[in-house]
């Protein structure tokens, strides 16, 4: 079992930064992929970013390439989400989730563990 504790969400302005971060419990961290999700109101849990159990690989949402960075540290059970040039529509409650022990995947119904999510609001 793994609990996710997300921290770091709250409101920016357009063109601001914010570092999300997750921190899990237990001692198999290592063991587990980590990715991040987000979810507008009215919208569906979309993909955002996802990184390996070593951290050496990585995978972003089309609409946050280039602009936000997922990162973990295996020492501290911490994966961090760094959102840089913030824009209105990545407004949403954002949520850390964890694999077991299997590769990186984009699809939220292949996570078994979900933190209770973290709002951003990013102000036009």
């Amino acid at each position: 079992q793994v609990q996710l504790v997300e921290s770091g969400g709250g409101l920016v302005q357009a063109g601001g930064s914010l570092r999300l971060s997750c921190a899990a419990s237990g001692r198999t961290f290592s063991t587990y992929a980590m990715g991040w999700f987000r979810q507008a109101p009215g919208k569906e849990r979309e993909f955002v970013a996802a990184i390996s159990r070593s951290g050496v690989n990585t995978h972003y949402a089309d609409s946050v390439k280039g602009r936000f960075t997922i990162s973990r540290d295996n020492a501290k059970n911490t994966v961090y989400l760094q959102m840089n040039s913030l824009k209105p529509e990545d407004t949403a409650v954002y949520y850390c989730t964890a694999r077991r022990p299997m590769g990186i995947t984009t699809s939220l119904y292949e996570y078994d563990y979900w933190g209770q999510g973290t709002q951003v609001t990013v102000s036009s």
